[in-house]
């Protein structure tokens, strides 16, 4: 056991290779995956590496070229209290895991199988790595009663969602409305009329717009 971790550590740590300057004091990396990063602060998610360690989960991102870019949003494994892993109506493919602590939340999306791993990979470094993490006996003292208190709770649900507040529905929103608006900029610009092109802007502008306030509204309502 000791020995597959050390390999994957090393896997790990010659892939990302400006990662060691990052690691604290005895952190060592255990998995990693590619996937969409959502903090629930920001207005946009991000696509990056999401790594679990002995003592962290973060999404990664650090490349010098063509200029230095350093992305590290990380949650400690002793502070998680939650684990959820979600499918969404109306997303076939992609799957979330909600991580949680009592002060944030973090969204990570990825492919149905690989979010699976993430899942089984952090919920395992979680009982192997946070003292109190396991479960306890079946007769439980009044100190494992404490500790169990404070263990992550685990968990599987399905999220049911009108399509039209989907992802999907947003993609192809914003998608549709950029292809309006580039069509219209070129009409116009192919027939010289204001009357031919301006409606197609303005009908792909409307639908950006949608796209945006839907996906803003989504994210506030987490």
């Amino acid at each position: 056991m000791v020995s597959s971790q050390s390999h994957a550590s090393e896997r790990i740590l010659r892939r990302f290779k400006g990662l060691p300057g990052h690691l604290q004091a005895g952190e060592q990396p255990v998995f990693t995956i590619p996937a969409i990063w959502d903090s629930g602060q920001g207005r946009h998610s991000t696509a990056c590496d999401v790594i679990i360690t002995n003592q962290r989960v973060f999404g990664y991102i650090y490349t010098r070229f063509p200029r230095e870019r350093l992305f590290l949003d990380a949650l400690p494994l002793n502070e998680i209290n939650a684990v959820s892993l979600r499918q969404k109506t109306y997303e076939p493919v992609f799957r979330e895991l909600l991580v949680g602590s009592e002060k944030r939340r973090v969204y990570i999306r990825a492919p149905r199988q690989k979010i699976e791993r993430l899942y089984d990979e952090l919920r395992s470094t979680i009982d192997q790595f946070v003292p109190g993490a396991q479960r306890a006996s079946p007769e439980p003292t009044e100190q494992e009663q404490r500790v169990a208190s404070r263990s992550p709770a685990y968990g599987k649900q399905e999220i049911r969602a009108p399509f039209e507040r989907s992802s999907l529905a947003i993609t192809l929103l914003f998608v549709g409305g950029l292809i309006l608006e580039i069509g219209g900029a070129l009409l116009w610009f192919a027939t010289q009329s204001f009357q031919v092109g301006f409606p197609l802007i303005v009908a792909g502008l409307v639908s950006v717009g949608t796209a945006m306030l839907i996906s803003r509204q989504r994210r506030l309502s987490r």
